[in-house]
């Protein structure tokens, strides 16, 4: 029975060392989902606040005033386009050096907007 002793602590060093593994590999996954939706309300407060310049009740440049919101959010508008009174916003983030984009688009009631 001698050939078995020490066996208990290999176990224990290869346990901790799969859940060190493991975070080490979900801890980033979580940091992207995190930073996603983010991105999306930086996106959805810049579509809406281009949305309220271009139907008058703020005054101003509806693209500027969206990527000044995306950029008060973190993130860096990449693209925005005015529709009459809808305004389509992209914005974007980096993490870890990948990009993260998202969509909004915002307007009036009965505009086309979903």
């Amino acid at each position: 029975m001698t050939g078995e002793r020490g066996s208990g602590s290999v176990l224990t060093v290869a346990t901790a060392g799969g859940l060190v593994a493991l975070s080490a590999l979900s801890i980033p996954l979580y940091l992207g989902l995190v930073t996603r939706q983010a991105v999306a309300g930086a996106a959805d407060a810049a579509a809406l606040a281009g949305a309220d310049v271009a139907s008058g009740l703020v005054s101003g440049y509806p693209c500027k005033t969206a990527a000044r919101v995306a950029t008060a959010n973190g993130a860096s508008l990449a693209s925005c386009a005015v529709d009459g009174l809808v305004v389509t916003v992209s914005v974007s983030r980096r993490i870890l050096g990948i990009a993260v984009i998202a969509r909004a688009t915002a307007g009036p009631a009965g505009q086309g907007v979903d």
